[in-house]
């Protein structure tokens, strides 16, 4: 798989992974409703998302349709709704609180670079993945291309990304709320479901309700000194 990663700071392999999921995550919306929206068609691609969230459909079946009907959006629109999707509440503050206790944290996201690469860059994350929307003659062609198009792929992308930094995908965290995140669980330490679905949360290792992405702090800390004292058989202090 050839992924080309929005690489935001640098760093090594010995820091620990966490991963992200973004819309209705780390961001307060589904970015894919706000671009349709500006479409005209925002009513009917939010039914999909929210049937492919729960796992009601296929994931890539329903982007492709989703997608196609964006055909036209002029792309300054489409920055323009970019530009002005709202953070979730406590996400700035969770990811300086990361940061602090030497944790490497990448976005993977099934939606878009147009999103997502700002979000990165505004939360200070290292690494973003996405999907990229096809643009021609300055609007969009209703066409998707990337790495994260299928169910699966945010496990390939993450055990991709686990190998270059030589770490086992055991040794992370990674937290989602819709029913394409599903495949990090087993694969990660500790698969965290927030904001999240009934179909994540039955699944998931730990469950973190609301919309303060705050709330996380305490849980990502008390799961992460475990796994280190599990790991290396000795205390871990973390301040």
């Amino acid at each position: 798989m050839a992924m080309v990663p929005m690489s935001l700071s640098s760093g090594d392999g010995s820091k620990p992974v966490i991963f992200f999921d973004m819309d209705s995550t780390v961001i307060d919306a589904e970015g894919i409703i706000e671009l349709a929206r500006a479409k005209g068609v925002g009513d009917y691609v939010a039914e999909v998302t929210a049937r492919a969230m729960n796992g009601e459909i296929d994931f890539e079946h329903a982007l492709r349709e989703r997608v196609r009907l964006l055909r036209g959006l002029p792309m300054q629109k489409a920055l323009e709704v970019a530009e002005n999707i709202p953070l979730m509440p406590g996400a700035e503050k969770l990811m300086k609180e990361l940061k602090s206790l030497g944790f490497r944290t990448v976005l993977i996201s099934g939606g878009f670079t147009i999103i997502a690469n700002r979000v990165g860059r505004r939360l200070g994350m290292d690494e973003v993945y996405a999907n990229e929307l096809v643009v021609d003659d300055g609007a969009l062609t209703g066409e998707v291309m990337g790495p994260l198009t299928r169910q699966s792929s945010k496990k390939e992308v993450l055990e991709e990304i686990c190998k270059s930094l030589n770490i086992s995908p055991r040794d992370c965290i990674a937290v989602g709320d819709g029913s394409n995140d599903l495949c990090w669980k087993g694969v990660v330490g500790t698969f965290i479901a927030f904001n999240a679905k009934p179909v994540v949360q039955k699944a998931a290792d730990l469950i973190v309700d609301g919309k303060n992405m705050e709330s996380l702090i305490p849980v990502i800390k008390e799961e992460y000194i475990r796994h280190a004292k599990r790991t290396a058989g000795k205390e871990t202090k973390i301040p």
